[in-house]
């Protein structure tokens, strides 16, 4: 049994080694937000955190979908137990609006969801961890992972290449900023957490013509509207009412003009949900109502669904877990518990095949500005988080071993 004060003695020392480091830190969080690079692409990131592993002393490395990274340190009985750690690296198509010294030179992508500062703080665990490698039994596989942001998802590629493999994974953990949420405070919640996510791509086909004389066109645009409200009432009138759903269609194109009716309507949207079975029921409505809204009016339409990510559920031994550590070492006054959130995430893929928590860290600072959310082009977050998320994941890591 570990003592009260050695116990409290571990803290310490990771959070001064947090802290000692948190200026190199900042500077390869800087690099890295300056040299964005987009999902699949992340081949100069790749290459700039592996140069950081091998300065650490770390060897183990190996190359994994293309971009990615699989890491291993090994502690004493290394075969007793093995926990991964998590960290995605690819950016947004955005053009970044901040004006500071490390906006992104790469116009028109930019880590406008903090990807840079995961990498980062999976880097700084990395040299804790190794630097105590001899304080621990087993084995810590850190994940170095790309493509987070783009269907298939980095992570499915990496789980199908072997990543929770060789050694097998016991348990996976994941951080993810949050700028909700204060910076020294982070968040968790057990169970289900984040929502499926599946794209829509819809051509809605009609015949064009003049506007002056619609009885000798089909319109697609009178058609398009009227799929969308019928679309939106298979989520309030068909999903049960205590199953979160999400349908929204965020790209409408119709080129034709005040006095031209187009032959053609283009549609992108998401859905989005935390139940499979209704999941599948509703791809089925969804077919089933577009095509008969279209032929109802002499048109056609081509709807495709891409099936995405699953849902993210937390499990509740390890997310119990590393929320106590979170508490140890932080204070419980800087622990939350987080709601449902609809929004997507491929670390969902770890969670359907191995126990796993993903959990919030804060990185909002209202005194200095920093408010702005994930996926806008003012995203940033106050860098005290980041010495804060690199030695927590250290000590979560360790507990998480014991």
């Amino acid at each position: 049994m570990v003592s009260f004060a050695l116990y409290m003695s571990m803290i310490a020392s990771i959070k001064q080694e947090a802290l000692a480091l948190s200026p190199k830190l900042i500077t390869i969080r800087r690099h890295l937000h300056q040299n964005p690079e987009l999902s699949f692409q992340e081949f100069n990131t790749v290459a700039f955190v592996k140069e950081q592993l091998l300065a650490m002393g770390i060897s183990n490395i190996k190359p994994m979908a293309t971009t990615g990274l699989a890491v291993i340190i090994e502690g004493k009985n290394p075969s007793k137990k093995t926990i991964a750690l998590r960290a995605d690296m690819d950016a947004l198509p955005i053009i970044e609006a901040n004006e500071i010294s490390y906006k992104s030179a790469n116009v028109g992508v930019m880590h406008a969801c903090g990807h840079d500062v995961h990498t980062t703080c999976l880097l700084g665990a990395a040299s804790i961890l190794n630097q105590n490698r001899g304080n621990f039994e087993g084995t810590i596989k850190l994940i170095f992972q790309p493509g987070e942001e783009k269907l298939p998802g980095g992570a499915s590629l990496m789980i199908k290449e072997g990543i929770l493999e060789n050694p097998t994974v016991n348990s996976v953990l994941g951080q993810h900023v949050m700028p909700l949420i204060p910076v020294g405070k982070v968040g968790f919640r057990s169970g289900l957490y984040m929502a499926s996510t599946d794209e829509i791509y819809v051509t809605v086909k009609g015949k064009g013509g003049h506007a002056a004389m619609p009885h000798l066109c089909i319109d697609p645009i009178a058609i398009t509207a009227q799929m969308i409200v019928a679309l939106q009432q298979l989520v309030s009138r068909q999903a049960n009412p205590i199953i979160p759903s999400v349908l929204t269609f965020g790209k409408i194109i119709a080129n034709g003009a005040t006095n031209v009716i187009p032959n053609e309507v283009y549609l992108e949207g998401t859905f989005r949900t935390l139940d499979e079975k209704w999941r599948a029921k509703a791809h089925e409505l969804m077919l089933k109502t577009a095509n008969h809204i279209a032929e109802s009016f002499g048109g056609s339409v081509d709807f495709e669904i891409r099936k995405g990510y699953p849902f993210l559920m937390n499990h509740p031994e390890v997310t119990a877990k590393a929320k106590a550590g979170a508490v140890a070492y932080l204070g419980e006054e800087n622990v939350l518990d987080l709601d449902i959130w609809m929004a997507a995430e491929d670390f969902s893929y770890y969670s359907q095949v191995a126990p796993a928590c993903f959990y919030r860290l804060g990185t909002r600072n209202e005194e200095k500005g920093i408010i702005s959310g994930v996926h806008t082009p003012t995203f940033n977050i106050d860098e005290e988080a980041i010495a804060i998320g690199s030695g927590l994941m250290a000590y979560l890591a360790l507990e998480e071993l014991k």
